[in-house]
């Protein structure tokens, strides 16, 4: 039932001298978890209402792994695949509600126009607003991999597609249907969808089974989660740039599932910065941790995010959310601290509502820069010079400090000069 990745760490370790640093074992606690759930998935023959849930993989490329995630369960299954949900689960729930979901997984060609009857399944599957009846035959029990991903929320046991089918008509809404029947770029549909209040994973499944842009293909699920939340977020970045400015520097702040988000506004013309650090003891925390980012200014990014990777557009967009909310636009800076309390990823929806639940609790306003600074230390771990040499934003601000005090001098020195002369 269970498959754990290797590591010589863990074999030595086996999960009861925790020489890893966490406080708990995530192979041992997702293990735990899958056991509790294992006599109802312990089947080939699975008949359940999918939340209604879908997964596109991205190995092997253009032929790809799809699929629909079914649950043992008949009802309403929403909160398995919702994170809207999620607000107050903890991680050992969110692991707990994907475990119930068995993915019955195909192969297939991302060009949807080569697609079959189970395909044109799992699309009706994926355009569906309610959980819908479905009924899966596997070739044989599903097997759960053990394998930490950043991206999207944990997958459950999976095996072999034999057979798919959905026993009930989907509730689609004529929304969808029209911007499916359309012919939009996909950025017109996504934003399309967006403006008309249906939330982001959503349409993050409707990308993912090949149902928005004009060329349609399958998008593997992780890269549907990136394009949708970027494409929402240079959408709004541009909105906002017409917007005036904030009068203070204001911070906020949120523990969230094992994280730490701090947040900087800063009375100036947008730009956007995340600064991250996986504490030693976390996930992919190492002995001597050390910060990460990604920057944009005004025009947004010509190049995909090197280091910071999805969690850079989830955050992001969160705080382009709240500026267009107040109609005005910042300079922000956004902290976020990795803690050992987050011992097994949960997918990136967790930074964008972290961050979200951040923005709601401010910690205050100040006059000054220093001010705000201080404020944000006091509620993280790392040394916060190491913040500071990493930030793009803040360095440049300190290189403008310097700049500005060195001209006011040089200008007060020759103005005496032109007097005296």
């Amino acid at each position: 039932m269970v498959e754990l990745f290797n590591s010589k760490l863990c074999a030595v370790c086996k999960g009861r001298k925790l020489l890893c640093g966490r406080p708990t074992c995530p192979i041992l606690e997702r293990f735990r978890v899958v056991r509790s759930v294992e006599q109802k998935l312990n089947k080939r023959h699975l008949f359940g209402s999918s939340p209604p849930s879908i997964f596109v993989g991205e190995y092997g490329y253009p032929k790809v792994r799809v699929g629909p995630l079914v649950p043992p369960i008949e009802g309403n299954t929403s909160h398995l695949d919702n994170p809207l949900k999620w607000e107050n689960k903890t991680i050992k729930d969110i692991l707990y509600y994907r475990s119930l979901l068995v993915m019955g997984e195909t192969k297939a060609d991302v060009s949807v126009r080569k697609s079959g009857r189970i395909l044109g399944e799992v699309q009706e599957l994926a355009m569906s607003i309610k959980p819908v009846d479905s009924e899966i035959i596997l070739k044989r029990k599903p097997v759960l991999k053990v394998l930490p991903s950043e991206f999207a929320p944990p997958i459950g046991p999976k095996a072999e597609l034999l057979d798919f089918e959905l026993t009930e008509n989907p509730r689609i809404p004529k929304r969808t249907d029209y911007v499916v029947s359309d012919e939009l770029k996909a950025e017109q549909a996504i934003m399309r969808l967006y403006n008309w209040g249906f939330d982001e994973y959503y349409i993050i499944r409707l990308l993912s089974a090949g149902l928005l842009g004009i060329e349609r293909k399958l998008v593997p699920t992780r890269w549907s989660i990136t394009a949708v939340q970027d494409t929402i977020g240079k959408n709004l970045r541009r909105e906002i740039l017409h917007y005036p400015g904030i009068n203070d520097y204001e911070v906020y702040f949120y523990r969230f599932l094992g994280n730490r988000y701090a947040v900087l506004l800063m009375p100036e013309s947008y730009s956007f910065e995340l600064l991250e650090v996986w504490l030693k003891g976390s996930l992919f925390g190492s002995e001597r941790p050390s910060v990460i980012h990604d920057y944009e200014d005004f025009r947004g990014r010509k190049e995909y995010v090197k280091e910071t990777a999805g969690a850079y557009h989830a955050a992001r967009l969160s705080v382009l959310e709240a500026l267009r909310a107040r109609r005005r636009q910042a300079r922000a800076v956004v902290f976020r601290e990795v803690t050992p309390e987050y011992y097994a990823p949960v997918g990136v929806w967790q930074i964008r509502l972290g961050i979200k639940k951040a923005l709601n609790n401010p910690i205050g306003r100040f006059e000054t820069l220093n001010e705000a600074l201080d404020a944000i230390k006091r509620r993280l771990e790392h040394p916060f010079e190491e913040y500071l040499k990493r930030s793009y934003i803040l360095g440049s601000l300190a290189r403008q400090k310097t700049l500005d005090e060195w001209l006011g001098k040089n200008l007060y020195r020759l103005n005496r000069e032109k007097a005296g002369g």
